[in-house]
């Protein structure tokens, strides 16, 4: 038995329905939301509401599973990380209580969905930056509250798979985006919030949007189908047990280019505001998947221009009915 946990939420609910696409048989799907408020729920999974920061709730949510995708966690964009650090940190709960419940099931293999949040801020405050190197987490200097706590959960899977044999995967998610995912609830990430404003911006006639920084922050955007076909594959990978591994676009490009791609799919174009007081994170990250691509030659390769599509098509469609 498959078990995904924050199922309920974007990259979850994608996963569950990858698995069931390719013929999974028995698939266990977890949030702690209520059912009705899943933005994906699929007939051929079960489907179970539970809180995972409670200890009983991770090991009925464990019982039978062979493999465990650990996905559940507090978070959001960048302007949720940085004003809810207290949830965010209280993920340590999830990922310790999960851990342990896991291995007690008898789990064969455990994925566990880190984030680029983990790497040392002092190497991302240059917009022409370095892609990052799995080895520049250290010195640890992780993004404060959300970042730290990602390191640490990573650091207990590398010990559960020393010191009690559980074979753990460990991917270092860098902003994933698409369909079916938050868009206008605070948790957004920035290629749904742009989207947003430029879909409502549209419908209103309007001619400005505000944008988050000054525009000149860059960043690397993977689309959520090669997020969820990068789990399988380095959840299968026998060499990449309990060992980091991006996954991540390497296309980098600024936030003004991103608002420049939603412009040309929407067919406007508008002015832009700058909030530079507004949370917008370290000025530059990108992904080195030199590690990625020398095990499983494979990397990230949907082209921001071509996953912006549905993307934007989609929240277009939100917008219309909000």
């Amino acid at each position: 038995m498959i078990l995904v946990t924050g199922a309920g939420g974007f990259i979850g609910g994608h996963l569950v329905r990858y698995f069931l696409d390719r013929g999974a048989k028995r698939v266990r799907a977890v949030d702690k939301k209520p059912l009705p408020l899943w933005y994906q729920r699929h007939l051929g999974a079960e489907s179970l509401c539970l809180d995972l920061a409670e200890e009983s709730n991770c090991r009925r949510a464990c019982e039978g599973a062979r493999e465990v995708y650990q996905l559940a966690a507090d978070m959001g964009g960048i302007g949720f990380i940085e004003h809810y650090r207290v949830e965010c940190m209280r993920n340590g709960l999830i990922n310790t209580h999960m851990l342990e419940s896991a291995y007690r099931a008898g789990a064969e293999r455990y994925f566990f969905s880190s984030s680029a949040c983990a790497y040392n801020t002092e190497l991302q405050k240059d917009p022409d930056v370095a892609a990052l190197r799995e080895s520049d987490a250290y010195p640890a200097m992780a993004e404060r509250g959300y970042g730290w706590e990602k390191l640490m959960a990573e650091m207990l899977c590398q010990e559960y798979t020393a010191e009690r044999g559980l074979q753990t995967f460990i991917a270092r998610f860098h902003n994933v985006y698409g369909p079916h995912g938050s868009w206008n609830d605070g948790r957004e990430k920035a290629p749904a919030a742009i989207c947003r404003k430029v879909a409502a911006a549209k419908r209103d006639g309007a001619d400005i949007i505000d944008v988050w920084g000054n525009g000149t922050a860059t960043r690397s955007f993977m689309y959520i189908d090669d997020c969820t076909s990068g789990i399988d594959r380095i959840t299968h990978c026998d060499t990449f047990a309990a060992m980091p591994v991006n996954l991540g676009s390497r296309e980098l490009v600024t936030v003004n280019q991103l608002v420049q791609l939603v412009e040309n799919i929407a067919g406007v174009s508008l002015g832009r505001r700058y909030d530079t007081a507004a949370p917008h994170g370290v000025n530059g990250r990108n992904s080195d998947n030199t590690l990625l691509y020398r095990h499983l030659k494979w990397e990230p390769n949907t082209q921001l221009a071509e996953g912006l599509v549905p993307t934007y098509e989609w929240i277009e469609k939100q917008v219309m009915g909000a």
